[in-house]
């Protein structure tokens, strides 16, 4: 029996983690949106360039959470996004009840699943996930620390022009303000940042 993905939220973060599964083929993904006829609309466009992508998945679209029972892993990707001037700690109030929503349903209908959470503030929203699912620390994982290193790799090959892949760092803390890049441990080729640009560029 292959393995089954629910990602909520059919949003560009949720609908790119849908596609990705697929195009990986690393399980059946349900795309979940309250939305009528968004999930099911990009679900049937990844469904349809399956034979001109190479990959043999089924995805499926919904608006209510039938289809996503027995899912081995659910992605919370929904909530609101944060607009210009808004730190992510605004949107706790709203994004709180749109993962306690989610959570729920995961817990009833994927008893077994691992949750990884997207929404912001993610810290939070992991936490909020934890408590309302009851489910072991290990199954509830937030996507923060890969993502922020990502970003400060990709920063360091755009401001010096070179390959990102060259680039080794790592963001350690929460996804906001508290996240902190271990400068001194970051390199390009094995050479110190410090060695490669000024500290007010660091900075």
């Amino acid at each position: 029996m292959r393995r089954k993905v629910t990602v909520v939220g059919a949003g560009n973060v949720g609908a790119n983690t849908a596609q990705k599964i697929a195009a990986k083929e690393l399980a059946d993904v349900v795309l979940v949106d309250v939305v009528e006829g968004v999930p099911q609309g990009k679900a049937l466009d990844m469904l349809e360039s399956a034979p001109v992508e190479g990959y043999d998945i089924r995805l499926t679209g919904a608006n209510g959470y039938e289809e996503t029972s027995d899912s081995d892993i659910v992605v919370i990707t929904a909530g609101f996004p944060r607009k210009p001037g808004m730190s992510r700690d605004d949107l706790l109030l709203a994004n709180y009840e749109v993962v306690k929503s989610a959570t729920e349903q995961a817990a009833k209908r994927s008893p077994n699943a691992i949750l990884i959470l997207v929404t912001n503030p993610l810290d939070a929203m992991c936490w909020t996930a934890l408590k309302v699912s009851g489910f072991p620390r290990e199954r509830v994982i937030g996507m923060a620390g890969v993502l922020d290193t990502a970003r400060f790799r990709t920063f360091i090959a755009e401001e010096l022009n070179v390959s990102f892949e060259n680039v080794t760092a790592m963001v350690l803390g929460g996804h906001g303000d508290t996240m902190v890049p271990l400068v001194r441990f970051t390199n390009v080729s094995g050479i110190p940042l410090a060695e490669l640009a000024d500290q007010a560029t660091i900075d």
